[in-house]
């Protein structure tokens, strides 16, 4: 039996029709329209292909069988939780995450790679879901998660359009990184805004329009020189990550096969539209204001005018270069 699942059988719904689904020690059926999903090495295989119109393009597939070869981010040869911990809290924010979300509370991390943040969050007394669409990826999520046995941490695979959960279900959803590398990003954030509990939290991740300038440079010069010139990167020249870690961030930052750009005020309309209101972003929204070492993520800030989003944007062509040009919004479902 899949016990991390089954725990929490009430949230999940089948992806084709929403109907409840059933569990055995191989599989998973929905009671509704009987389709039966796979079970591979404790992962519920249960993604459901996108059911879009005649002439839309979807990248779902190409997207997939990129990251299938490439996962991302590697675990760099690290084994217990302990590593874990140390390289998650590197990074301030996910340790800002970790002490910041409640515990007993449900969260979902949609588009989790190898699941190493999902993994992490677990650690503590919380229920961790992490989804993806790559299977490799998972694998390497799970096989970490068994090592240690973190039982609070389940994955699964799934198409973030079609979703396995019913609505309502998550106190917090992080989508980290993803929407980008998706055929409609606003399509995407409103399949996930939907699984937010009222009074909940969304977290999205996205490439910012000008903060990616560098990178597209970057980006275009490695075309014309044929791979040449890695040092432009300052992670391909850093000594504290390994070559494999390099290999992947190269590979995930200059040869994806899909990306879109986005802007502050840009994603501040996704929110409205959904029901959202904003509650903090990194970097801040506003002009001249400074992300402190401990930032409450969760306390509502202002959203700023458009002068302070184009200031803080062109900003991040020089600042945000190192992370790819990637921004972060956080925002809270009105109750």
């Amino acid at each position: 039996m899949l016990p991390h699942m089954l725990e929490n059988k009430e949230i999940f719904a089948c992806p084709g029709c929403g109907g409840d689904l059933q569990l055995s020690d191989s599989s998973i059926t929905c009671g509704g329209c009987s389709h039966t999903f796979p079970v591979e090495h404790g992962i519920p295989l249960l993604f459901w292909p996108n059911e879009w119109e005649a002439g839309k393009t979807d990248v779902t597939h190409e997207i997939k069988a990129f990251y299938e070869e490439n996962p991302f981010p590697n675990y760099d040869g690290f084994e217990r939780v302990g590593d874990l911990v140390q390289k998650a809290e590197k990074s301030g924010f996910a340790r800002m995450l970790n002490e910041q979300i409640p515990f007993n509370v449900r969260v979902l991390e949609a588009g989790c790679g190898t699941g190493q943040l999902s993994n992490y969050l677990g650690v503590a007394h919380r229920v961790v879901f992490g989804t993806d669409i790559c299977l490799n990826s998972l694998r390497l999520a799970q096989q970490f998660k068994e090592k240690n046995d973190l039982n609070r941490v389940g994955f699964y695979q799934m198409n973030l359009f079609r979703p396995i959960f019913k609505p309502e279900s998550f106190s917090l959803v992080i989508c980290n990184g993803v929407l980008h590398h998706t055929s409609d990003p606003f399509s995407g954030f409103q399949s996930l805004a939907k699984l937010v509990k009222k009074g909940g939290y969304i977290l999205i991740g996205l490439y910012n329009r000008y903060g990616r300038l560098v990178t597209d440079l970057r980006r275009l010069i490695f075309r014309i020189f044929s791979d040449r010139f890695k040092f432009l990167d300052p992670r391909l020249r850093g000594k504290d990550i390994g070559d494999l870690k390099k290999t992947i961030w190269f590979m995930d930052q200059y040869k994806n096969p899909s990306e879109s750009k986005h802007t502050m005020g840009e994603v501040l309309r996704w929110f409205g539209e959904a029901g959202f209101d904003f509650v903090n972003g990194i970097p801040k929204l506003t002009a001249f204001s400074r992300f402190a070492e401990k930032e409450k993520l969760f306390r509502q800030n202002p959203p700023g005018s458009r002068l302070d989003h184009f200031l803080v944007q062109t900003g991040m062509i020089f600042s945000g270069s190192k992370e790819g040009g990637l921004f972060v919004m956080i925002g809270r479902k009105k109750s």
